[in-house]
Formats: C-alpha cells, structure tokens, sequence
C-alpha cells in the first residue's frame, strides 16, 4: 500500500454550529460542505487546507462511535486519513501485514469516497481510515 497523499484530518466536536467559527473566523477557512452520514451516525463539515482537509465531526447518536468519543474525551484529534488507490487492495495490505481491521470490506463515507478503518491497536494507537473513490 502506498498512500497518495491524507485526505483528512478527523475531529471530533461536540457541535458543528459551535466549533465552525474557530476554523473560519480564527483560521480563515471556509467551510465548504456540511453532510450527514447516517450509516456512521455523524454529521460533517469540511475544510480545504492545500491539498488536506478538516473534518469535524458532530455525533448524530451519542451511542455512535464518535458520540462515545466525544462523552470519553470532550472531542479532539480522532482519526487521519489517508487516500489510496484502491481500499479495498489496501485493507488486504494492512490485513496480510498482520493489522487489526475494523473494517474487512470498503463501506460508503462522506463526499461519496469509498471508507474503512484500521484498529488503533495496530497502528501507533491512531484510529487510521483508508479512503478512496469507489
């Protein structure tokens, strides 16, 4: 596997409405999409900073996986993301090279890209997501 470049940087808020401000009236960056992605149960905005973006994260469900997250660590850093060519080529990569998946098939996430997670217990203990057009 051979990443072509992060595609995001995940951050977990605890409100989009709250946390937008930061990133446009201190950084000076526009948010460009806001998108709910049910099946993960988050709602997303996003930023484009050169070639990498920002995501934030706000939990639709605070039994979802960012909700836990967030009630266990009040937000912050959750995960980085890195785009690959083909997912699900890489998940069988990261799988043969002995790492834990959390995800053994590419499943749909935000902006229509192909999604799927490595466990942080195999990777420096940062949830790591393969991401790719479909």
């Amino acid at each position: 596997m051979k990443p072509t470049h992060i595609e995001h940087v995940g951050i977990a808020v605890a409100s989009l409405e709250e946390a937008i401000p930061f990133y446009e009236k201190v950084l000076g960056l526009t948010c460009y999409a806001i998108e709910e992605v049910k099946e993960q149960k988050v709602k997303t905005a996003f930023f484009q900073v050169g070639q990498t973006k920002i995501e934030l994260l706000e939990s639709t469900d605070p039994e979802g996986p960012v909700g836990k997250f967030v009630e266990k660590n009040g937000g912050g850093m959750h995960h980085i993301a890195f785009a690959v060519d083909n997912v699900q080529e890489a998940i069988d990569q990261a799988a043969a090279a002995g790492c834990r998946l959390i995800d053994k098939t590419p499943r749909d996430g935000a902006e229509g890209l192909r999604i799927a997670f490595l466990h942080p217990a195999s990777t420096c203990r940062v949830l790591t997501e393969l991401c790719g057009k479909p």
